[in-house]
């Protein structure tokens, strides 16, 4: 047999893999089956050529997903080398049959004909993916170490990644830092595997100190980075990395683009993000995705929308990520009629399955008003997991059955399903509603006690809103000052929101304080002030408070209301006069409330300064008094 003849039929396998062409592949098997030549090996030179074919059929059957032929083909083998068990090794782990792909690898050391090299720890390294697989994460780590292989780079970098996969960072890192040589993927893995698990700013230095040595980032490496300033939101150093990417000439790549995209979403630069979204020459759906959340992060709801539905009119495929995150931008005034197109396209596309979407209906229906669809939805899930509990015991409690909520955290807990933080958000606000301070400090506790929980702002938040809403307002106040953390925006509006429900106008001036100091260009927390001034009486205080809001130029937004008819959301503002049917909507409004006059409505002008009495002045069809006194009702 030729070598020329053994190099061609290897050569033709490696194409039908490639092409995953397992018919012209076996008939190659069948040719190969009736030469002898590759059968009965006689002398050396005919022992490596068969070897090559064979190593090359093995590998074919392999990339065509055809595990079990290759194995049969393993076993049928006249001889082996560490390229065949290599091979198996990799076909079963590459195909997601780790056990089989494991298994063949202890046979080879068990073997004791055939040696281990650094392709058979990089396959099995490779598979190192989550916190499972550490303990063997080690043990290869430990028989790399033992064979003297560490210095091979590959095999090192691939201990790097693996070990920041399992979430053992320190691994990962100590790895790094005691290789005497490092190339471009080793820098890359370190800086990426910090990056994915949280360590941003560490990630940051050292992308920062690999600009100083000898090695050349790559785009990867920039991606790492930018993968690292969204997660500290660090918008400076995004943008020297935007120079850096445009200069070498990979701010055209997808990727690059996406993680821009990404990372001026995030930092609240939606303008930027907007930019780089219509620069861009080709859009895939991860650019539209990222847009499409990165305007629902930053409240763009009607933008959001407008970018998915404009996915579904040019044609992109749509899939579940993208489904499940246009979901999450439904709101109370976003169009319910829009919501349930959504949900005929997740029937449609067989995506109802799918976990994060059945999640995301049961919130988006709840958000809208739909509690009993979101119900049905819940109802409908055959494998419940955390996500699918905690949307339904927050859907109870968003719309006040604080008790039906608890009842719930019962069943999940009987179902085998473990809480998570997001679950006690949702059970503190259940029972703040309900008014179970008791029980709402209980599970509080039990979070830390039991279940080895750290709170987060969002869960000292509702603690304080729980306290508030109950009177217990000292209490409440002597619970931030008890915190290890610096208190947010979020506890100073849960704190003001009880002053305002109890009209504690001290305190209420104490929260507004601290939550202008936190972030002084926020006009709620003078407007809440002031309406809690108004409904004791304090028109002077209140005067003072909204004339040190203009001079701090803070400006109020305008508030809105809205209602959806026939699939239209129509939103309206205080002495509205916009709408093409103002006049006769207003004519509408003022016969009602002659007629709730009439029957004795007394209106509630504690929150409005001016009130038009009717045994002072005749009511007339004004739009600016119509507009005041349903505000006052309202």
């Amino acid at each position: 047999m030729s070598l020329t003849c053994s190099r061609g039929i290897s050569l033709l396998l490696s194409t039908c893999g490639r092409e995953r062409n397992v018919r012209l592949g076996s008939s190659i098997h069948a040719f190969v089956l009736k030469d002898p030549q590759f059968v009965y090996l006689g002398y050396q030179f005919n022992t490596q050529n068969a070897l090559v074919v064979w190593n090359s059929l093995l590998t074919m059957y392999a990339r065509c997903g055809r595990t079990y032929d290759a194995a049969q083909v393993f076993d049928e083998m006249p001889m082996k080398d560490t390229v065949s068990w290599n091979s198996i090794i990799s076909g079963f782990v590459n195909n997601g049959n780790f056990n089989m792909g494991f298994g063949y690898f202890k046979e080879m050391m068990g073997s004791g004909c055939f040696k281990f090299d650094h392709a058979s720890l990089t396959t099995i390294l490779s598979a190192c993916d989550g916190r499972g697989f550490l303990s063997l994460n080690k043990m290869i780590h430990g028989l790399v170490v033992l064979s003297g292989m560490e210095r091979e780079i590959s095999v090192s970098n691939a201990l790097v990644t693996s070990y920041f996969r399992c979430g053992c960072a320190n691994s990962g890192r100590q790895v790094f830092d005691e290789m005497d040589v490092r190339n471009v993927i080793s820098w890359t893995a370190v800086i990426s595997g910090l990056a994915q698990n949280e360590f941003c700013e560490e990630s940051l230095d050292l992308f920062v100190e690999m600009q100083g040595a000898v090695v050349v980032p790559n785009y990867l490496t920039y991606l790492s980075a930018l993968l690292a300033c969204s997660g500290i939101k660090a918008l400076g150093e995004a943008r020297q990395i935007h120079g850096i990417v445009w200069k070498l000439g990979f701010h055209s790549d997808l990727c690059i683009e996406s993680a821009l995209m990404d990372v001026y979403s995030k930092c609240g630069s939606v303008q930027d993000a907007w930019q780089m979204f219509e620069s861009a020459e080709v859009l895939d759906t991860i650019a539209m995705t990222v847009m499409l959340v990165g305007f629902a992060q930053n409240g763009y709801e009607e933008e959001a929308l407008q970018i998915f539905v404009k996915m579904v009119k040019s044609g992109v495929d749509i899939d579940p990520d993208v489904v499940s995150a246009v979901l999450g931008v439904f709101g109370s005034d976003t169009s319910l009629g829009l919501g349930r197109q959504v949900h005929s396209l997740i029937i449609k596309k067989g995506f109802i399955s799918n976990s994060f979407v059945s999640n995301g209906l049961i919130n988006m229906y709840s958000k809208c008003g739909q509690l009993e669809e979101s119900v049905e939805i819940f109802n409908s899930i055959a494998r419940r997991n955390s996500v699918s509990w905690n949307s339904i015991i927050a859907a109870y409690a968003r719309h006040g059955n604080g008790y039906r909520a608890l009842q719930l955290y019962e069943e999940m807990r009987s179902d085998g399903v473990d809480p998570t933080d997001v679950t006690f958000i949702s059970l503190l606000h259940a029972c703040s509603h309900v008014g179970l301070v008791n029980k709402g400090m209980e599970f509080f506790e039990s979070m830390q006690s039991i279940y080895g929980m750290t709170p987060r702002m969002e869960h000292y938040a509702a603690v304080v809103d729980l306290l508030g809403r109950a009177g217990l307002l000292s209490e409440a106040k002597s619970f931030i000052e008890g915190l290890t953390v610096k208190p947010d925006i979020l506890i100073w509006q849960a704190l003001l929101g009880a002053c305002s429900i109890h009209g504690d106008a001290e305190m209420g001036k104490y929260a507004a304080d601290q939550w202008v100091l936190v972030s002084p260009d926020n006009p709620v927390p003078y407007v809440l002030l002031a309406n809690i001034y108004s409904s004791r009486g304090r028109w002077k205080d209140r005067a003072r408070t909204i004339k040190k809001m203009k001079e701090m130029g803070v400006a109020k937004e305008t508030g809105t209301s809205w209602i959806e008819i026939e699939k239209e959301v129509h939103s309206f503002v205080v002495a509205d006069q916009m709408h093409p049917r103002a006049m006769i909507i207003y004519s509408t409004l003022s016969e009602l409330f002659r007629h709730m006059r009439d029957e004795g409505y007394v209106p509630d002008n504690r929150l409005i300064l001016y009130y038009m009495d009717s045994d002072e002045k005749e009511f007339s069809v004004d739009l600016r008094d119509t507009s005041e006194l349903l505000c006052s009702m309202w």
